[in-house]
């Protein structure tokens, strides 16, 4: 499942998915809203993704460390106009991304932005979210998902039709699992709220957007596991 832009790049939720042939992944683009400063109105994102969060200066020259919250390289490493999001802002700010790199053995990526030319200017930026308005949300194939789209959605048991349970999270993990809150009536003799199911075919082979449902096929036991 590729991630990305729920308002984060997986836009107002966070995300995007992708299911590839042997699991399934989301492309982030999952969310978590800026926190506002309480003295300034709370900026309305739903024309937003959030696709990463500057978490701290890199070097002395300007450069940028970003944690993504989008699985699309290209945020970060195709020149262009970018928006920064930061504590007290009604709405992002322009700004133009001039270089960018990854950094595999951290996930994060290091970029330049224009005008932030030392570390005082970067370090004034820790904090801030990177955005992308939702219009520029990438198209996906056939076969892939946005994450902000598989939140809300119903699962079913494939053989019975029994309701589940919502989607209320996608983890990132080596196939994406999906965090699932158990209908009350599924949820009647089990401990646990939630349950996690990984997003690969064999376990979740029918999503139907259209339909709001996802079928499950899971192993003995999987839906037990938290018990």
């Amino acid at each position: 499942m590729k991630h990305e832009e729920a308002n984060k790049e997986i836009g107002s939720r966070g995300g995007e998915a992708q299911k590839s042939r042997g699991g399934r992944k989301s492309k982030k683009s999952n969310p978590k809203s800026p926190i506002p400063n309480p003295k300034s109105p709370a900026p309305n994102l739903d024309d937003w993704l959030e696709i990463g969060k500057i978490v701290a200066p890199q070097g002395l020259s300007g450069e940028l460390r970003v944690y993504p919250i989008s699985d699309f390289p290209e945020r970060f490493e195709v020149p262009g106009k970018r928006w920064l999001l930061c504590s007290g802002d009604i709405e992002p700010q322009p700004i133009e991304l001039l270089t960018g790199r990854y950094i595999s053995n951290k996930n994060l990526y290091v970029i330049k932005l224009a005008g932030v030319e030392n570390c005082d200017r970067a370090e004034a930026l820790r904090g801030c979210k990177l955005m992308v308005p939702a219009s520029d949300r990438p198209q996906l194939s056939e076969d892939e998902y946005h994450v902000l789209d598989l939140i809300g959605l119903e699962v079913f048991m494939q053989a019975s039709g029994e309701l589940v349970g919502t989607v209320v999270d996608i983890i990132p993990a080596g196939n994406d699992l999906l965090e699932v809150k158990l209908h009350e009536s599924f949820a009647a003799d089990k401990k646990q709220k939630t349950v996690l199911i990984p997003f690969v075919e064999a376990i979740a082979p029918v999503v139907d957007l259209k339909s709001n449902r996802i079928e499950i096929t899971p192993p003995p036991g999987l839906l037990e596991i938290n018990n």
